[in-house]
Order: structure tokens, then C-alpha cells, then sequence
């Protein structure tokens, strides 16, 4: 088990932890939400022991091991894979070092060989015959084969070092297991391995992430971080979600009728206890959740952007008729004769692993970039915006603050007008005054999404639109896409995300390999079995 007591940390006059006491209990799995800039990375920091409180400790069961998913992909790059994911156990991995060490003496003595013995013995309490057969399976499980095994991490692409890395987080079944945003840069089919891994882990696992999908599916408690305090409640996001808005629907509406709230109450809880993420754990969630009165539900300072898009005009008959599209980069064709047509509705999810292949398409259809060759026609009523990865160059000189940089993209040219639509986008007072050289990834998402909803355009093209986003803001803008009338292009990694806003399938591989009406769950079905 691993708790604490009084945590307090502040940054300058900011007080990000104050006096938090938590608990994370065995075979739970906690996740860890809250705005960007809560500090949900800086709390597993402190819980693994990489940086001190400013006040209080950290309390851990004697004699249990924790383990953290690292970060810095670059510090085991002289080190081989199979030895990367062996140095997770750093106990074993010790005793290992030590015994290969004394068996390459040429001079063994008497004490070597008692030495050896007793760490032997040690090495066999701790499985250590198997430990190199549990590292093959993780990776495997991961998607990394064997002719890896013998690779310097320096060789390995940075998703490839992340499944290494998470393999080496997971060896030897620790009893406390940190991930901070472990689904980062894993392709779908490590990411359900990965679920089914938690949703089978009997230990502590306490985990920060942005995917909704992912915190729904393996999570049995969410710890929110808010008010400077983690507050821990049972149930998985949605679950956590939800209640949260219905105690502030309750709590804004003092009028209604004691016997009205609990009526409503009871119904949300009956609704949701069944959702269990461990078949485990449905029996004491239920005692918990038959429990639950209002003021056990979430308060919490959250808010919502306002995202909504609104063609100005309605689309003809002919949409978008893409043919032949061929582009290599650095001599490499990431694009081979692409071509598809779209229908009016039509809101197509670009799969495939090559990232950079799909951004290029992107770029083509935006008239960013050229083809090599092929064409794409658009329909003579398409207005379309596009919403790159990067989005840097839009921002980079300074000269603008947000009102006179938004006022660019606006029709609407009045101060309080553009005030106005930064507010609903979270940009109140004196943030709108911001200069735009000073913005976060966040702050920098939600201005080209202002920028794009202001354009009144019938046909969107994004490429990652939850990238730097909270998980508030992810839910807007995937609400806000969900409803949207024109057409759409875009990429994501966000399970929840692609299957509530996509109603179309296009993976590429180089060549177009799929394309199907379809959802994406039905997708993932058909691909992984």
C-alpha cells in the first residue's frame, strides 16, 4: 500500500498540494485527472520519490517495491533492449550484475563462492530464472519481437522505446505500479494489451492519462486532483464525469425537493454501478455506491470550453474526389496512390502507424503541400480550414495579443464580439491580452479551434486535435465535432474520441489498405481477431 501524509508542495506564490492525505489500496487502480498544470506528474514524481514535498511524506508498506514508467527515453541508450527491461526489477537485476561478475573472476576464491551462493539463493527467492522468459513476454505483448532483444535502445524509434520502457515499468510484478500517460505513442494494438494486462493486475496501479477510453476500461477509482487537494471517488471517468455534473445541477438548484435529489440520485447510481472495470471489484463498488449522497459527489472548478461549428453554408452534391495522391519525403514514398471519393456526412478517421504519412495527406488536401503527383478535387461549395500538428508558425512573432490575433479570422471585427468568443474558449480578462509568443500547447489548441469555428467552414481537416489538451477540453471539442453538420477529415489516437466523431475508416500503409463504413469498436474487432 502506498498513501501519504500532509503533501504540500507550492511553486512560488502558486500552492499546487496542500495538506493532500491519500491512500491507494491493492488491487485498485486509481486514475489520476486534472487540469493541465494540477500537477498530476509532479504528484507521481513525489509518490515515486524523484522530488521532495515542500512538507509531509510519503508512506509505502515495508519490504513492497514500486515501480514508475520513465520518462527519459534517451538514458538507456548504450544499453541493449532485453537488458533495458531487466534493470525494472533493479533488486534482481543487482543480483544478477554481482554473480556474473564473480563467475568471470579467473581467481575464484572461497568467498566468491560463498558469495555466489547466497546470491543464488537470493536470485532464485526472487524468480530470476524466469525473469528473462516474463521480459519476452511483456515485449511480445508489446509488439516487440525478438531480434530487438539484442539492439541498443539508441536504434529504436521513440514509440519503440516507449513499449521498452513500459515493459520494463511492469517486470516483476511490483506492488506499486506509477504510469504517467502510458498510452502515449502505443498503436492500438499495444494499448488493448496493455488493458487487459491492468484489468488482470492485482497489485496498486495509480495512472495519469488523457485517454478517456483507456481510464474507463481499466480504472476501478479516479483520484481528482482540484482545490489544491486529491479527492478520491469510486467508479471510472465516466463515472467521475457524470456525477460531477449532476451535484452541480443539484447544488445550483436549491429549490427542488430533498426527496427529488434522491430520487434522481438513486437512479444515477442504479444506472452505473454496473460498470464495473474489475469483475473483482463490482461487489464493494456496489456497497459504495449504495452509499452515495450528494455531498459524496465531486465538486470541482472545471470548465468546459464552448466548441461548436457551424457551416455557413451547406454542401453540394460533390464533396472531395481525391486520385492517385504520391508524395515521398527524404526519398522515402510514405503515400502510394491514394484515392477516394466522399459523400456528404461523410467524417473519416485516417489510421495507419505512420504519422507523418497522414500529416503529409493532410497538408496536400489543405494546399499546404504538393503532391509528387495525382490530384484532388474539391466541390465548387466546399469552404474548408485545417487545423495542422503544428501550429507553431501561426504564433511565433509576438507582435499580437489574442483579441487582435483571433480579430484576424473574424468577419465580426468589434472588440466585444471577439472578447466574447475568447471567453467561451476559456480566455477571460486579462488573458485575452496574452501576447501570442507566451501560449501554451493548450492555450495555442483552443485559438486555432477558435480560429477554425469562426471560419463558418463546411469541410474541416485536423490533424490531432486533443494533443495538449485537458481532458475537459478534449471532451468539448469531441462533443462539438460529434454534432458538427459538414464534412471531416482528421487523425487521433483518442479510442473514445474517433469512435463518438467517425463514421468512416481510412487506414494507409503506404497504399490505401482499408476503407469501410464503419465504427471504430466494429473496426478493432474485425482487425485484432
Amino acid at each position: 500500500m502506498i498513501s501519504t501524509s500532509n503533501i504540500s508542495l507550492s511553486f512560488g506564490k502558486r500552492k499546487l498540494f496542500d495538506e493532500v492525505n491519500i491512500k491507494f489500496t491493492p488491487g485498485n487502480c486509481y486514475g489520476l485527472i486534472g487540469a493541465n498544470g494540477s500537477g498530476k506528474s509532479t504528484f507521481i514524481k513525489i509518490l515515486s520519490g524523484e522530488i521532495e514535498a515542500g512538507s509531509g511524506q510519503v508512506n509505502i508498506t515495508p519490504g513492497q517495491r514500486l515501480s514508475i514508467l520513465k520518462q527519459d527515453h534517451f538514458s538507456y541508450d548504450e544499453v541493449a533492449v532485453l537488458q533495458t527491461v531487466l534493470m525494472g526489477n533493479q533488486e534482481l537485476y543487482k543480483i544478477m550484475v554481482e554473480k556474473d561478475a564473480i563467475y568471470a573472476k579467473e581467481d575464484f576464491s572461497d568467498a566468491d563462492g560463498i558469495r555466489a551462493a547466497e546470491l543464488e539463493s537470493d536470485f532464485a527467492e526472487m524468480n530470476g530464472w524466469e525473469a528473462e522468459s516474463e521480459a519476452g513476454i511483456l515485449l511480445a505483448g508489446l509488439g516487440i519481437t525478438t531480434d530487438f532483444y539484442e539492439k541498443l535502445m539508441s536504434e529504436l524509434t521513440g514509440p519503440e522505446k516507449v513499449k521498452v520502457l513500459l515493459a520494463q515499468a511492469l517486470i516483476g510484478n511490483p506492488d506499486i505500479l506509477l504510469l504517467d500517460e502510458p498510452t502515449n505513442h502505443l498503436d492500438i494494438g499495444a494499448i488493448q494489451w496493455l488493458e487487459n494486462f491492468l484489468l488482470e493486475y492485482e497489485q496498486t496501479v495509480i495512472v495519469a492519462s488523457h485517454d478517456r477510453h483507456f481510464l474507463n476500461k481499466v480504472c476501478t477509482h479516479i483520484a481528482d486532483i482540484d482545490f489544491s487537494k486529491i479527492t478520491v471517488f469510486a467508479g471510472n471517468y465516466d463515472f467521475w464525469r457524470k456525477s460531477s455534473e449532476l451535484a452541480q445541477r443539484l447544488r445550483s438548484n436549491q429549490n427542488k425537493k430533498a426527496a427529488e435529489k434522491a430520487k434522481e440520485l438513486k437512479a444515477f447510481i442504479q444506472r452505473f454501478s454496473a460498470n464495473a472495470s474489475k469483475s473483482s471489484q463490482a461487489t464493494s463498488r456496489q456497497k459504495q455506491l449504495d452509499k452515495l449522497e450528494l455531498h459524496d459527489l465531486p465538486v470541482t472548478t472545471r470548465k468546459y470550453p464552448f466548441v461548436q461549428f457551424e457551416p455557413s453554408r451547406e454542401a453540394g452534391k460533390d464533396i472531395l474526389r481525391v486520385d492517385g495522391i504520391t508524395k515521398s519525403l527524404d526519398g522515402i514514398k510514405i503515400l502510394d496512390n491514394i484515392s477516394f471519393s466522399m459523400s456528404r456526412s461523410d467524417k473519416i478517421i485516417l489510421l495507419g502507424e505512420n504519422d507523418v504519412a497522414k500529416s503529409t495527406l493532410l497538408k496536400i488536401l489543405s494546399g499546404e503541400m504538393e503532391a509528387d503527383s495525382g490530384s484532388y478535387t474539391w466541390g465548387v461549395t466546399i469552404s474548408k480550414s485545417f487545423f495542422p500538428k503544428d501550429n507553431s508558425s501561426y504564433f511565433m512573432d509576438g507582435q499580437y495579443n489574442l483579441v487582435d490575433w483571433l480579430r484576424q479570422y473574424s468577419k465580426n471585427k468589434d472588440e466585444t464580439f471577439v472578447r466574447g468568443f475568447l471567453g467561451k474558449m476559456l480566455f477571460s480578462g486579462e488573458e485575452a491580452l496574452k501576447k501570442t509568443n507566451v501560449l501554451s500547447g493548450g492555450e495555442k489548441v483552443r485559438c486555432m479551434l477558435s480560429k477554425m469555428m469562426l471560419s463558418g467552414a463546411n469541410f474541416l481537416l485536423i490533424d490531432g486535435p486533443t494533443d495538449h489538451l485537458d481532458l475537459e477540453s478534449i471532451t468539448a471539442v469531441n462533443d462539438g465535432l460529434s454534432a458538427y453538420k459538414g464534412n471531416l477529415i482528421f487523425t487521433s489516437h483518442d479510442h473514445e474520441f474517433i469512435q463518438t466523431v467517425a463514421n468512416r475508416i481510412i487506414e494507409i500503409d503506404g497504399k490505401l489498405i482499408a476503407d469501410e463504413e464503419i465504427s471504430y469498436d466494429k473496426y478493432l474487432e474485425k482487425k485484432l481477431h
